[in-house]
């Protein structure tokens, strides 16, 4: 499984998820009014709010928050106004790490960053040292239960244009090229099946395991601790999430 979406399903485990709603109806409003901005307020006719609006419903956003922070975006003129930047940097042992942020101030998010990386063992680095590491795709992850058939699944995934389909533990993971994303993920849902998971994100092209136990927790803390800053978006990396992973 993907490392962003590994991370995210043990959180939902242990029941991280509940805690953090608040948090991350955050960042999904503000994803929202960005994909407003930029490019209207009908999703129809702009790829980025659905997108948007598929990863609010996936993480069980309420339609009413979905609905108001449209209108709202699409309704003020002065709005924040959020920029989009891509941190990169090194955590413990080495790890590739990228950061994506939504910020409307440049100054306090690179601070922020940067003492969430110092902290827990690592360092920001400059742009372009760690992104070449990962490739953008389209994650599509469904939850098992006893109505999918996983060969009929698969064999859909892929005659609509899914590059890779995945087992996990509790999940189907389907990943495609960004370009195919919308069209793999919108004929899926009409065809009924709904996502745990519906993003474009960054999925590295090899990982890396963390022997040191030290190492493990100050890449777990540094994580939460990006995550933990409205301004950061999403945090991507290329380590080996071990399966038996304890979030305190």
């Amino acid at each position: 499984m993907a490392g962003h979406s590994k991370w995210s399903n043990i959180k939902r485990k242990k029941g991280k998820e509940d805690a953090v709603r608040g948090k991350i109806f955050t960042k999904l409003t503000r994803y929202i009014t960005v994909a407003v901005k930029e490019g209207g307020s009908d999703p129809e006719y702009n790829p980025a709010l659905k997108a948007a609006i598929e990863k609010a419903k996936a993480e069980n956003m309420p339609n009413d928050n979905i609905d108001r922070a449209i209108k709202k975006a699409a309704g003020s003129q002065d709005a924040d106004n959020f920029e989009e930047i891509k941190y990169e940097g090194y955590g413990p042992a080495g790890i590739a790490v990228y950061v994506s942020c939504l910020t409307d101030n440049r100054n306090r998010t690179a601070s922020d960053v940067r003492h969430a990386f110092d902290k827990f063992g690592g360092n920001l680095g400059q742009t372009g040292c760690v992104s070449f590491m990962f490739d953008r795709k389209g994650i599509l992850a469904i939850e098992k239960n006893d109505s999918i058939d996983e060969e009929e699944l698969m064999m859909e995934a892929i005659e609509i244009g899914a590059e890779d389909f995945n087992v996990e533990e509790e999940v189907f993971e389907i990943i495609t090229a960004p370009e195919d994303f919308n069209t793999v993920r919108d004929t899926l849902k009409e065809k009924g099946y709904e996502f745990v998971t519906a993003e474009t994100s960054f999925i590295p092209q090899n990982t890396v395991e963390l022997k040191e136990e030290k190492d493990i927790k100050n890449m777990v803390k540094l994580i939460e601790n990006l995550e933990d800053n409205d301004d950061v978006q999403d945090v991507y990396h290329n380590w080996e999430i071990p399966d038996d992973l304890e979030i305190e």
